[in-house]
């Protein structure tokens, strides 16, 4: 396999799990953002604070992995269930009635593609609300890992480089711009307005950085 073909199949799978890669990625930001304001507005030391960040980055990642995983696979018995359940004509028949075609209509469609059994699937599927590509349990809980952890790491970073004053600006700073271009990859994935959904994701970052430094002095004023 050549060096061209593996990245064709790197892109077309960055493609496919688009919404993976930007759920992981505002998963680790939100979360990790939220722990280590959190922790830093309650000490001086940059040790403490990468230790907790560290910790909660790879723990985080790895329950997120996990349930990338168990949704894919799930999603998928369950539309192989579905086209068990339902690949005789009689039963194609019954659920296009249910969807609100009539009995004629459905009996002419059943017969139609009761000996084409990729056209009888299509159609369960899409009536299912399931019809879209099959994705891969291993595949997308590993974009799922490199998301979450990479973008856990955003927040992380500049407690290594600086001294805690600083990093905790550079951080609040370098985090925020990274939920902007998620809110930007949002919109897009969705069709959504780019304004609004911008808005959103800052909030929710800035609304779990607040939570984490309130239940950290919390946590502080109580055992002080």
């Amino acid at each position: 396999m050549n060096i061209n073909s593996t990245l064709q199949r790197l892109h077309a799978s960055f493609v496919k799990s688009a919404g993976t890669i930007v759920f992981g990625m505002e998963d680790g930001t939100v979360s990790i953002f939220g722990l280590i304001f959190g922790v830093a507005a309650t000490t001086s030391s940059t040790k403490t604070v990468l230790i907790a960040g560290a910790s909660g980055a790879a723990a985080a990642a790895v329950s997120m992995m996990a349930g990338a995983y168990l949704d894919v696979e799930t999603t998928r018995d369950q539309t192989k269930a579905t086209l068990a359940a339902g690949g005789s004509g009689a039963s194609l028949s019954k659920r296009l009635m249910a969807a609100g075609l009539s009995l004629e209509q459905s009996s002419a469609v059943a017969k139609a593609v009761q000996n084409d059994r990729n056209a009888t699937d299509g159609l369960l599927l899409a009536l299912s609300g399931t019809a879209q590509p099959a994705l891969d349990p291993a595949e997308q809980a590993l974009w799922m890992l490199a998301a979450d952890f990479f973008a856990a790491a955003v927040p992380i970073l500049p407690f290594v480089f600086l001294p805690i004053g600083q990093a905790r600006i550079v951080s609040a700073i370098v985090t925020v711009a990274l939920l902007v271009a998620l809110g930007i990859g949002r919109a897009k994935l969705g069709q959504q307005s780019i304004g609004r959904t911008v808005a959103e994701t800052v909030a929710m970052g800035i609304g779990a950085a607040i939570a984490g430094v309130a239940i950290g002095m919390l946590i502080d004023r109580c055992f002080s």
